[in-house]
């Protein structure tokens, strides 16, 4: 459920008691006199000749809630604004245009950069390469010092870059870096590790102590990249790490990262999905200390006294305090909690191995594996009866599509029916709710209905990864159909057809000011980043030659920053990387619900293959739309009525297997 909205003195109601926005109707009885952005607060700006006080948010951010209380709950401070100024309030996440154009000023006026000349080649790989291995932390992963964020987006492009050479030192290196990252993290107390998901990012080097608000995107990401770590560590072709030629390393790495994805997407299912299949957006840092009191605070939800386990854990406290590093006096490293929040609190974090907690405690793993597992379970139905945080249950359009991806891809790599599943409700919900058949537009977002705002580039570009990524798990041909539509509506409305890429938004709005193009990877993607392989995906699937020359007129449009600072655009090297390559088609002729056609599916899926395209062609109606563009896909069948694979490049393919031995070995050719 959502959490009750709570005014902060309902003897005040402004204009933002009438919108859906969480964010927006948590401001409402503010007694500053807030304003929607729109018309209505333009005019009186213009009439009145006053300034607007534009304040942006969103509704789990934590400092958000910090100057609301301290600032516009306070009449004074609303007596000031209301008189001198227009106050319009801003949901980011419904209005990221409006968020873009103000902060891009801000950035811009403080330090304003020459484009240079550019070209898009092989060095930038090993320049981006350079530049994240400068800021990465050896000893605990990630990049850069406290605070340190998840950067999914990098790790992206370090795995691609692996996958490149993965016999030279810096290759190794990168898979390193990435691996490193994954399991400083997995084991951090950035890391759900009762309920599952990730938290925002660490106020710490360590990923020790977060800010506590989970992201849906963050989710959605995270669990991608441990798909890709996933299929790095059991690929056959794949060397293993320096210092760890033994398999049975890479094996237990492997197991560990599976768990991390399942609790991810078991967390999402069960806390950030509504009951129609789409997906919230956020839960709130803070909450209630105690049901009926108005106390609150950071993580309050999160947090344990050594005492609180003692009680709800008994006998095996000692294991669970062990494995976990739980302290009496709590356990936030020094210098991680000025405000002195969690004195006497523990933020679980894995300080040690299930085989060091074994050993020290003269168990065997599987035991010390159950036992924390038993404990787990304990403190989390003990936590659930604790007031939760905020739900923004807002259902964004761009960033179901994130999620809509991690689902299909840890499906198909995981071989879980379960997740498909979720992909699937997702993908009917957009289409029902965020999509508009007639206009053949798509929406930003739902929350009791469909908002009026129309989706950006990011709706699109995220969504339509989403659905391919969906068709490759699923091989029901509507959504890719449905991911070619959303592309002319993308090309149309957002696509610089003079310059190449695509703006952020569509013009229509003549309340921003700006047309611009996101040129930064960051927390999320940038459009044209996505976009890039998007399109080099669809130029295959339907041999359509323009699509390909869109993808790389997207991409040039972006050397200027590449070549400027190449690690700000990880993804967009993801893009590059597909560009320059020779994409393989993978063609599997066969039933889907045939075991030998699984058996084939499930080894390509046993490969990490980033540059590939998967197609079913089953013999039916979707491999005659196939074949409608791409006569070599409508001409490939079964073997002496067996199931079989093709490999190609660009649709020129070697002999079928009926082997998935023999696929196997055809993968390593390229290795």
């Amino acid at each position: 459920m959502a959490a009750e909205i709570q005014p902060a003195n309902p003897a005040h109601t402004n204009r933002l008691a009438r919108e859906k926005s969480p964010y927006l109707l948590q401001h409402a009885h503010n007694p500053v006199d807030w304003y929607p952005w729109g018309e209505e607060a333009f005019a009186k700006a213009r009439r009145e000749n006053k300034p607007i006080f534009l304040s942006i948010g969103y509704s789990t951010c934590h400092w958000c809630h910090v100057m609301a209380h301290e600032s516009f709950e306070n009449e004074e401070t609303a007596a000031i604004m209301n008189r001198e100024f227009v106050n319009i309030k801003v949901d980011r996440e419904e209005r990221p245009d409006v968020d873009r154009v103000y902060m891009t000023f801000v950035r811009e006026s403080q330090n304003a950069q020459p484009e240079a000349a550019a070209k898009i080649d092989n060095q930038l790989f090993q320049t981006a390469y350079e530049q994240l291995a400068r800021s990465f932390d050896d000893k605990e992963g990630g990049f850069g010092a406290a605070p340190k964020f998840p950067r999914p987006v990098a790790l992206n492009f370090l795995t691609r870059f692996y996958a490149r050479d993965q016999k030279t030192e810096s290759g190794k290196r990168a898979l390193e870096m990435d691996l490193v990252t994954l399991r400083k993290m997995a084991a951090g107390g950035i890391h759900d590790h009762l309920g599952g998901g990730f938290h925002r990012y660490s106020v710490d080097r360590y990923w020790h102590v977060p800010h506590f608000e989970k992201m849906l995107y963050d989710q959605a990401q995270l669990a991608s990249a441990y798909v890709d770590a996933i299929q790095i560590l059991g690929d056959p072709h794949l060397t293993p790490l320096p210092g760890q030629g033994e398999e049975v390393a890479k094996r237990q790495v492997k197991v560990e990262f599976k768990a991390v994805v399942r609790d991810i997407l078991d967390y999402v299912v069960r806390d950030m999905t509504s009951k129609e299949g789409g997906f919230f957006s956020a839960e709130d840092a803070d909450s209630f200390f105690e049901h009926g009191k108005p106390e609150h605070g950071e993580g309050a939800f999160y947090i344990w006294m050594e005492k609180q386990i003692d009680n709800a854990l008994s006998a095996d406290a000692a294991v669970f305090k062990f494995h976990y590093g739980v302290q009496p006096h709590g356990n936030a490293p020094e210098g991680s909690d000025p405000q002195d929040e969690f004195s006497g609190k523990n933020i679980l974090i894995e300080r040690h191995t299930i085989a060091e907690t074994a050993k020290h405690f003269k168990k065997n793993e599987d035991e010390a594996r159950q036992l924390l597992a038993r404990s787990r379970e304990k403190l989390l139905s003990i936590r659930n009866k604790r007031p939760r945080p905020h739900l923004d249950d807002k259902i964004i359009a761009a960033w179901n599509g994130l999620m809509i991806s991690a689902y299909a891809r840890a499906a198909a790599v995981l071989d879980e029916p379960r997740y498909i599943e979720a992909a699937t409700r997702a993908a009917k919900f957009l289409r029902s709710n965020l999509y508009d058949d007639k206009s053949k537009l798509l929406f930003r977002n739902y929350r009791d209905g469909r908002s009026q705002v129309e989706g950006f580039a990011d709706d699109y570009a995220f969504v339509i990864q989403g659905l391919l990524d969906l068709y490759e798990a699923s091989f029901d041909i509507e959504w890719l159909k449905f991911a070619l539509q959303l592309q002319e509506t993308q090309d149309r409305l957002f696509s610089d057809e003079k310059n190449g890429g695509y703006f952020s938004t569509s013009g229509k709005d003549k309340s921003v000011v700006l047309r611009m193009k996101d040129d930064n990877d960051s927390a999320e993607p940038a459009a044209s980043s996505v976009a890039a392989i998007n399109l080099l995906r669809l130029a295959q699937f339907r041999d359509d030659k323009k699509l390909g020359e869109r993808a790389r007129k997207t991409i040039d449009a972006f050397a200027p920053t590449l070549s400027h600072f190449a690690s700000a655009m990880p993804q967009m090297l993801v893009a590059v990387d597909y560009s320059l390559s020779k994409p393989r088609q993978i063609v599997i002729t066969g039933k889907v619900d045939n075991e030998q056609t699984k058996a084939l599916l499930k080894e390509v899926h046993r490969h990490f293959l980033p540059n590939k395209l998967l197609i079913l062609a089953d013999g039916g109606d979707a491999q005659k739309y196939l074949g409608e563009k791409n006569e070599a896909i409508g001409a490939m069948s079964p073997i002496d009525g067996k199931p079989a694979a093709y490999v190609c490049e660009n649709f020129t393919c070697k002999a079928p297997v009926t082997d998935p031995k023999a696929l196997s070995a055809s993968f390593s050719e390229k290795h």
